[in-house]
């Protein structure tokens, strides 16, 4: 399981490491990480040229010691200096001492020609650091940072940020502004949240992780599954396996308008590890002609047969009706797509069985009733407001797809999602596949993210780099599954 913590954690953790250790060695230990990153990037350090980009906080401290480890080798280093007075006084005089230069970012001492001189220092760097803010910062960067990130993106070398790239938001992965982009982030103790969610993890590039020794909390702020976690929670039948011990899913969806809604969720229902899928609804034909296995019904939800869970939703049109009946079951239910806009609020918060919400931005933007441009810029606090408004758990689909439980704990990130997966029906096979572990017996959390997993996993192995549909999708779970297996 990868975690990440929020920065007061982190701070309260870096305070209690260092009063047990000598002074400035835990910067120490930071630094030593980041050279040793910088100098596996670079492959040859010596007579590389290393820009420093450095401002008031520890990150420029590390920046500055890194770079002293990285002189010593041989690399020509300058360090570019935002705030001169301010700058980690132990870090510049071991810069100084190990041969490397020091400019202004505003003064004259680059090459004579004030900030276009220091602008090209960055653009003809082998290598950039950035190392300008904290994991404190907030609202991007200030105007006179503004310049060098953007030489740096001119930057033929690779841009290398300590802890975060300077300009998002640690806590939120939110991007207010200008910030660095990085080819590689070196982060300390601990992933921040910001660098496993979209916007902020675009900038981030790779991430690597230095241990310094923190202890920390039991419970993250957010957390991502990894191939042996997801290995540990998928359903396996038993010798004495049926296919109702198994779980049977029910599938409320699709409409003489949307058929193809229906046969995608039935598609990844088959494929999620439940005993049997139970139809209910108008394409039934559609269904047995495609999934001659499915069993149809067309008498309604309650009149279907026994169900560990539903999922309903997808292609329903305006059929509230049958969104209501499903609610009003006592099993874990799935609620996606036009079940979304239909399921009252009221309703979904007085269950007592599991529910299930799979929204993309835009759903969960009217769902909130805000612009779908401050979901995508602020997911994990849209998440966590639609789990706490609804009492359920949510699934938030996008570039970096989000479970949170109404519950509160960590919100957990899904690392296995491609932007091939951004095609029509793509989300019908993930809620059929999720609804399936549902009624297999996996919690809401554990449905949604576990689902998530091996549905981005489908879409990797599906698309192999070029288009793909949403059935090839669905084709390709059985592949996944193998996959995390192993």
């Amino acid at each position: 399981m990868r975690s990440a913590y929020s920065v007061d954690t982190v701070r309260t953790a870096e305070r209690e490491l260092m009063a047990r250790l000598p002074e400035g060695a835990l910067m120490q230990r930071a630094a030593a990480g980041l050279a040793a990153a910088c100098a596996d990037l670079l492959g040859r350090v010596y007579g590389s040229r290393v820009v420093l980009l450095v401002g008031s906080g520890d990150n420029g401290g590390d920046a500055l010691y890194a770079g002293a480890r990285l002189a010593r080798r041989g690399a020509g280093v300058t360090a570019v200096l935002l705030a001169p007075e301010r700058a980690h006084a132990g870090g510049l005089a071991a810069l100084r001492r190990a041969g490397g230069r020091v400019v202004s970012a505003g003064g004259a001492e680059a090459a004579g020609r004030g900030a276009q001189g220091v602008e090209e220092l960055v653009e003809r760097a082998d290598l950039v650091v950035d190392g300008i803010v904290g994991i404190g910062g907030k609202g991007g960067l200030r105007p006179d940072a503004v310049p060098l990130a953007a030489a740096a993106e001119r930057s033929r070398g690779a841009v290398v940020a300590v802890d975060l790239p300077s300009g998002v938001d640690a806590d939120t992965g939110e991007v207010r502004g200008v910030a660095v982009r990085a080819d590689l982030t070196v982060t300390f103790g601990t992933h921040k949240p910001g660098l496993l969610i979209d916007p902020a993890r675009e900038y981030a590039g790779s991430v690597r992780l230095v241990d310094i020794g923190l202890e920390l909390p039991a419970e993250p702020e957010l957390e991502a599954l990894q191939h042996a976690d997801v290995a540990r929670l998928l359903p396996v039948p038993r010798a004495e396996s049926d296919k109702y011990r198994r779980g049977v899913v029910g599938i409320a969806a699709g409409s003489a308008r949307y058929p193809g809604a229906a046969v995608l969720a039935v598609a990844g229902a088959l494929r999620g590890g439940a005993g049997a899928v139970r139809y209910v609804g108008p394409a039934g034909e559609a269904v047995l002609t495609r999934f001659p296995e499915t069993l149809v019904s067309d008498q309604g939800p309650k009149h279907a047969g026994r169900v560990q869970a539903w999922v309903v939703g997808p292609g329903a049109g305006d059929d509230a009706a049958t969104v209501g009946e499903v609610l009003a079951a006592d099993v874990p239910v799935l609620v996606d797509a036009d079940g979304l806009r239909l399921a009252e609020a009221g309703v979904v918060r007085a269950r007592r069985a599991p529910t299930l919400m799979t929204p993309h931005a835009g759903e969960a933007a009217a769902l909130l009733g805000v612009d779908r441009a401050e979901v995508e810029g602020g997911r994990l606090a849209a998440a966590r407001e639609l789990a706490g408004r609804y009492g359920a758990t949510v699934l938030l689909k996008g570039s970096t797809t989000l479970v949170a439980d109404s519950g509160g704990g960590a919100v957990r990130v899904n690392p296995t999602g491609t932007s091939w997966l951004a095609t029509a029906g793509s989300g019908d096979v993930l809620s059929g596949l999720a609804g399936s572990l549902l009624a297999a017996g996996l919690s809401a959390v554990d449905a949604g993210s576990v689902g998530a997993y091996v549905h981005g996993l489908a879409g990797r192995l599906a698309a192999d780099g070029a288009p793909v549909g949403a059935h090839d999708v669905a084709e390709a779970v059985p592949g996944a599954w193998r996959n995390v297996l192993g």
